[in-house]
């Protein structure tokens, strides 16, 4: 039984208008009431519905925590209070320029409202312990001192990095001298390696000394605080859970740390961002190296290899997703936003946004936290965002590639802007991309329809801006749905389209002077993207399936594969071609097929007449023959090096007697 639901908006002071109508159907409401300050004057309406049975939506970003505190006052008072959502319309779409289009606008806020109506995705979680273990390295004044700051709530091991003294002994934290070699882990399990270790001693009269060395050690540990003032142990450091990094010449930073750090006891739940299907993974065969996307981009070095596939630690993985947006076979996906949650909410709203103006939009992706503050005092103090251009937020920028990007464009976006943070946001998403608008400009040839931008262009209209595009049907996967909204954009483009290096689409170049149709590349290919033919030496290939790994050209012992990064869209691309084949070596003896021709013969050229034991020309027959025949001739023909002498009479009872 679907829940009945009352849609609560707000003009904000009458700063925006919206429709009523629009909205009401949108969000699946059974009533809409319209008020002009519901954080102010009309808060009794807010807690009149609250307290009543159907579900209540506010549209609402900025006050979002009044109305939770209100709900609960509402729940103390009477025993019961309404399930309560908030959704953001005005600074992502009621605010705007003077000259904004208000069709455009309603239109836009309607979307941003019906997607907010679909399930969102639910993520595991796991809980993570911390007895409260710390680790202090540094200099001795500095970690003395972040000791004294956080022994009431730790327990607290200080691994001093130089010759400084120590004035007076505390039982209350231990102290050694040492130099940290390694790191490894997160909250709750830290492993750590030093060199040179030293414990205090304590005891005696006079300057306090350390005792014997240890020329390496270890320990392991809860949190992490990291005084040295060098590189940080870890990279992406801010997101390693439990690590603390500080300079410590910085004023107040040891106590900015100290007030964090002491709540890192007891237990917490973490998400686990992710999903890794072992068995899709094209990391590796038999020991040869093919993909290694995942750990090229992961910031936090969370994946690791692990055989013929890879592995991530979810205490350290901080779920950016820039693994899944770059993995070509959907091995590892993301649990909190899955590519299908990503495509339906782009596709709502394009569809949406379509009906109210018959217009194609544009979309600009941004994280959560900065791209939207940023979005929120772009709307207060300068002119919010162009009319047309629909913001969808993420946690994190990077998770964003080119199979998301080509998504959007086949939702009909007429444009995809993607907001970068910083710099790393930029180069985070760099290739990606690059990849995509390959795509783009060589199927459509046309102006750029991808962009990375700051804060400061998202007022203006883009080139763009207006542009109608047709929406193709987003079914399927991630390469699926590349090569359908490619395949649409495609005017009579019929040559398959060059990408860059490393792009995960392509083709596959053989020698045929050098292959020898071993098919070791066959028998190892992790996509079946390679197979063979059922009756003759052979390598087929399937362009569609192809990942460009690697793991062929590695395998290969005679350098004869070459790949070659590409699109291509015609339906020759999905279903199997030759590559390279030949006619199979007949059996002198028996005429049964075996081999191939090209390479019998070429080790007959080689040992004919070259080596002392086929100087025989006997010898060189057995080359020619299959494995039955090989031996058979080997065992019984004249002069063969196996036949045996002429078997003795079998001795009877008789024979015994008479001798």
């Amino acid at each position: 039984m679907t829940a009945h639901k009352t849609l609560l908006l707000c003009s904000c002071d009458k700063t925006q208008s919206f429709d009523p109508e629009a909205l009401r159907k949108a969000a699946a409401a059974e009533q809409v009431i319209a008020v002009d300050q519901l954080c102010g004057h009309d808060m009794k309406m807010a807690a009149e519905h609250l307290g009543g049975d159907a579900d209540v939506l506010i549209a609402c970003g900025q006050q979002a925590a009044l109305f939770e505190r209100l709900g609960e006052d509402v729940q103390a008072e009477i025993g019961h209070s309404a399930p309560l959502g908030t959704i953001d319309i005005r600074d992502r779409a009621g605010w705007g320029s003077a000259s904004a289009n208000p069709k455009r606008q309603h239109a836009k806020q309607a979307a941003l409202v019906a997607a907010a109506q679909l399930p969102a995705p639910i993520a595991p979680a796991k809980t993570i312990r911390s007895s409260g273990v710390c680790c202090i390295v540094g200099p001795t004044e500095q970690a003395v001192r972040m000791a004294e700051l956080v022994q009431d709530e730790l327990g607290v091991t200080c691994i001093v990095n130089d010759a400084g003294p120590i004035q007076l002994p505390s039982a209350a934290y231990d102290v050694a001298r040492g130099r940290l070699t390694s790191a490894y882990g997160a909250l709750g399990n830290f492993r750590m390696e030093f060199a040179q270790l030293q414990t205090l001693n304590p005891a005696g009269r006079g300057a306090l000394g350390y005792g014997e060395v240890q020329a390496t050690a270890s320990s392991e540990c809860d949190v992490f605080i990291d005084l040295r003032g060098g590189a940080p142990a870890f990279p992406s450091h801010q997101k390693r859970n439990g690590y603390f990094w500080a300079d410590p010449a910085k004023t107040g930073e040891l106590e900015r740390i100290a007030l964090t750090a002491r709540e890192r006891v007891g237990e917490f739940e973490k998400t686990v961002y992710f999903r890794l299907e072992e068995s899709l993974c094209a990391h590796s065969r038999a020991n040869k190296t093919g993909c290694t996307r995942c750990l090229d981009v992961c910031p936090t070095e969370a994946i690791f290899s692990f055989g013929d596939h890879v592995q991530i630690d979810s205490d350290i993985c901080a779920g950016c997703g820039s693994c899944a947006a770059v993995c070509p076979t959907s091995a590892i996906t993301m649990n909190e936003s899955p590519f299908e949650a990503l495509t339906k909410a782009v596709d709502v709203m394009a569809g949406v946004y379509r009906e109210h103006t018959e217009e194609s939009p544009r979309l600009v992706l941004h994280t959560l936290d900065a791209g939207g503050e940023a979005m929120a005092h772009l709307a207060r103090y300068g002119d919010g965002l162009a009319d047309d251009l629909i913001p969808m937020g993420l946690e994190h920028i990077d998770r964003i590639g080119h199979a998301e990007i080509l998504a959007a464009l086949g939702a009909g976006y007429a444009e995809v802007l993607l907001l970068a943070d910083n710099e790393t946001d930029r180069q985070a998403v760099a290739a990606e991309v690059e990849l995509a608008q390959a795509m783009v400009s060589g199927a459509h040839h046309s102006p750029s329809r991808i962009r990375v931008v700051a804060t400061d262009e998202l007022s203006a209209e883009g080139d763009n801006a207006g542009r109608v595009s047709e929406p193709v049907l987003l079914v399927g996967g991630r390469r699926d749905i590349t090569r359908v909204t490619v395949s649409a954009m495609a005017d009579g483009v019929e040559a398959p389209i060059p990408l860059p290096q490393g792009a995960p689409y392509g083709a596959i170049e053989i020698d045929s002077d050098k292959c020898t149709l071993c098919l070791a590349c066959v028998s190892l290919c992790p996509t079946g993207a390679l197979g063979d033919h059922p009756d003759r030496p052979e390598v087929q290939f399937t362009e569609n399936a192809c990942v460009q790994c690697g793991v062929c050209d590695s395998t290969c012992p005679e350098t004869a594969i070459n790949l070659k990064p590409q699109l291509d869209l015609s339906k020759g691309a999905l279903s199997a071609r030759a590559l390279h084949g030949e006619e199979p070596f007949e059996c002198i003896k028996c005429g049964k097929p075996f081999g191939v021709a090209s390479t019998i013969n070429r080790i007959v050229e080689k040992l004919e007449n070259q080596h002392w034991m086929y100087k025989n020309a006997n010898n060189v027959q057995l080359i020619k023959m299959c494995d039955d025949c090989r031996v058979k001739s080997q065992f019984h023909g004249e002069n063969a090096p196996l036949a045996g002498g002429e078997r003795p009479r079998v001795r009877t009872r008789d024979d015994y007697l008479d001798s």
